[in-house]
């Protein structure tokens, strides 16, 4: 029930928050070379994040299970955190504009590390 109340309040909030930016006319004020350069620069952080700590978990001599976890965990960026402290540090009209980054950070992470976790599952069952 938790859980269910624990999603269900973050879905509302992102929601709440991007219905008002397109409200506002968001997708009128960008143009597709706006949300192509948030995409490019979105990817290149996620890109820097993940080589980072997949450096430095070969640098520690991490064991593959904990270099997994740095990788995938050391990336995060959450909406439940983020969403939130838009709402309370910007005015309703601009929240929107200022969490579409982290909207499209959020989906390129989702997608990257579906591929990376399935790079590892394979490995770990070649391994076996």
């Amino acid at each position: 029930m938790i859980s269910v109340t624990d999603r269900s309040s973050i879905i509302l909030v992102v929601y709440t928050a991007f219905s008002h930016a397109v409200v506002e006319g968001i997708w009128l004020q960008l143009s597709a070379r706006n949300i192509a350069t948030l995409i490019a620069v979105d990817t290149g952080l996620l890109l820097a994040v993940l080589t980072l700590t997949l450096m430095t978990g070969k640098i520690f001599g991490f064991s593959s299970k904990d270099e997994v976890s740095l990788i995938l965990c050391g990336s995060k960026k959450s909406l439940a955190s983020g969403v939130p402290m838009a709402n309370v540090l910007f005015p309703a009209s601009t929240a929107g504009f200022v969490i579409l980054p982290l909207i499209l950070y959020h989906q390129i992470q989702l997608f990257l590390c579906t591929l990376i976790a399935r790079h590892y599952h394979n490995k770990h069952l070649a391994d076996v």
